[in-house]
């Protein structure tokens, strides 16, 4: 291997000139030692190409792919510096001189060389500065919400650690009250049970009295009926015993009523009426007539009078439309949820929370009889369009049909699995609907007391059902705000009107069944057209729920009666 092919080499290594005569294992040694060198310029070529190529990918990311010349020898890079600045005569008296260099041989492979790659790393370098400062940038941006929004997050939770810590307060404060009053139920424990020892004493002792009494009362009759024989003979004997052995039998007692067998025609179904003007309706007065809320209102068959219905366990009679008072009644020793006018308008009865309806005659200014045959709270009462029966509804899940006369529950209607919440003769028949709890309609009829047909339809508690006077429409409203209209003859569903998002709690039809009202919790009346079911009057005002809503037989006057304790009077 000669000086000048070493000379020329790329590596590193101090090379000797070797004589040509060496030995053949000198020659082996150089070659070694060459192969040796290659595989170690191999090996750092490799390793800047790995470099490179991970730099690459890190640029790609940061930049995406992209196309790069990189300048081959420095007069390039220089050029390509000019033209950029577009400095172009500094370029060609550049392009003259480095000519006419290169021409005289005054250049060195140096000095053309390639541009170190230090040129092009600082450049990329810089790039990713610049990308890495705005993505700081946008960091900072993300803390500083994320920053506000922790902040938030430690204000709420704050805020529901003082109101756990409040709830944990009042949970053992009504703790401690709920151990007191145990403790002072306990004290009691031992009086009740000799009161209720006493109370079967007692009722045993009364027993027994009124069986003696029983036996004197008969062995006494029989002395006067023995000393009446002995005077009067065997004739007079025997009427004097058949008078005292028939006491009973010849004591005046009330006639049983009972229901027709054919109803008459319905009078309403040949008449036509005019609808109530519910687009120009306004208010003409409010009263403040109760001390609690106002539950149930209902008008007069005849009379310009409307009775009202309060939890303050008071009835109500006034006058419309100047809303003097005409008569009171106090007699139920809970809330009164429901009155009702006999046909003739000589009676009325009410039903309360004390689990009774009650009868008042208005000749005799008092309560003429009280049925307590339910045993829960009953709502709702309605006259039969004979006067001669009525019919309630009750919280323990049936209707009951009583008899006016002999004040006896002539019929049980059993069917609904919720409590019963309103009920309503279907006008000149002896049909009743029924509303209830258990989001259903029925139909009963009072003669056999069966269910005639059932209205499927509503999504929660049914709390109110009204029927047209021609009978052939219900309309029932419901806790969800929806009132729904039901074909009788079809038993289909007729309409389906959203009233509010809060209960509706009663509805009514106007005389002529094309206007339909009804009353929700949000202190507003809506009325809407039954053919359009489009809304034709809005009656605001109350500042409580709307419990009870009823318009007079001629659409002259509408009363609403609230929980606010007032009714108002709309003309």
């Amino acid at each position: 291997m000669t000086s000048e092919y070493l000379s020329e080499s790329d590596d590193d290594f101090n090379y000797e000139d070797v004589p040509e005569s060496e030995s053949d294992d000198e020659d082996m040694f150089l070659q070694l030692n060459q192969e040796e060198t290659l595989a170690s310029i191999e090996r750092n070529v490799s390793k800047v190409k790995k470099e490179e190529s991970k730099h690459e990918d890190i640029v790609q990311d940061q930049f995406g792919p992209r196309t790069e010349l990189r300048p081959a020898v420095v007069d390039d890079f220089f050029r390509k510096f000019l033209i950029k600045l577009q400095m172009d005569r500094t370029l060609e008296c550049f392009n003259t001189e480095w000519f006419e260099l290169q021409t005289n041989g005054k250049l060195n492979e140096e000095q053309i060389g390639a541009v170190p790659d230090i040129y092009m790393r600082n450049q990329e370098l810089d790039d990713s500065v610049k990308v890495l400062r705005k993505e700081i940038e946008r960091m900072r941006d993300i803390s500083d919400k994320a920053q506000s929004t922790w902040d938030k997050f430690r204000k709420e939770r704050d805020f529901h650690r003082m109101h756990h810590k409040r709830v944990v307060q009042e949970k053992n404060k009504m703790i401690g009250e709920i151990k007191r009053l145990k403790k002072h139920y306990g004290t009691y424990e031992p009086t009740l049970k000799q009161l209720r020892v006493k109370y079967e004493v007692a009722m045993k002792e009364k027993m027994l009295m009124k069986i003696e009494r029983d036996k004197l009362q008969a062995r006494s009759e029989s002395l006067e009926a023995q000393f009446k024989l002995e005077d009067q003979g065997m004739s007079e004997t025997s009427k004097n015993q058949s008078s005292i052995l028939e006491p009973v039998s010849t004591q005046r007692k009330s006639r049983s009523n009972k229901l027709p067998e054919v109803d008459p025609p319905n009078p309403h179904v040949d008449q036509t009426y005019e609808k109530a003007n519910a687009a120009n309706i306004q208010l003409v007065k409010t009263f403040e007539g109760h001390v609690n809320a106002i539950s149930s209102v209902t008008y007069h068959p005849t009379k310009q009078v409307i009775a009202t219905a309060s939890d303050d366990h008071s009835w109500k009679l006034w006058s419309v439309p100047n809303g003097e008072l005409i008569l009171s009644g106090e007699g139920h020793t809970d809330w009164v949820s429901d009155v009702d006018f006999h046909p003739k308008g000589t009676r009325l009865a009410t039903c309360s929370g004390d689990g009774t309806v009650k009868v008042w005659d208005f000749s005799k200014t008092s309560c003429i009889g009280t049925l307590s045959d339910h045993a829960q709270p009953v709502w709702s009462v309605s006259w039969h369009y004979t006067g001669d029966f009525l019919v309630s509804a009750s919280m323990d899940q049936t209707a009951k049909l009583w008899d006016a006369s002999t004040l006896k529950c002539k019929q049980t209607f059993r069917g609904h699995v919720d409590s019963v919440n309103a009920t309503v003769f279907q006008p000149f028949s002896s049909n009743l609907c029924t509303a209830s709890g258990d989001k259903t309609v029925s139909m009963w009829d009072a003669r056999t007391g069966l269910c005639i047909q059932t209205f499927f339809g509503h999504n929660n508690a049914c709390n109110g059902i009204s029927i047209n006077n021609r009978g052939d429409v219900i309309a029932s409203c419901d806790a969800d705000g929806v009132v729904k209209m039901w074909d009788v003859r079809m038993v289909s569903e007729l309409a389906t009107i959203d009233v509010a998002s809060h209960a509706v709690n009663d509805v009514c039809f106007d005389s002529s069944g094309g206007i339909v009202a009804a009353a929700g919790d949000d202190g507003i009346v809506k009325m809407f057209d039954v053919q359009s079911l489009e809304t034709v009057g809005s009656l605001q005002g109350h500042g409580d729920a709307v419990q009870s809503i009823a318009f007079d037989p001629s659409n002259k006057y509408f009363i609403s009666a609230s929980s606010d304790r007032t009714f108002r009077v709309w003309k």
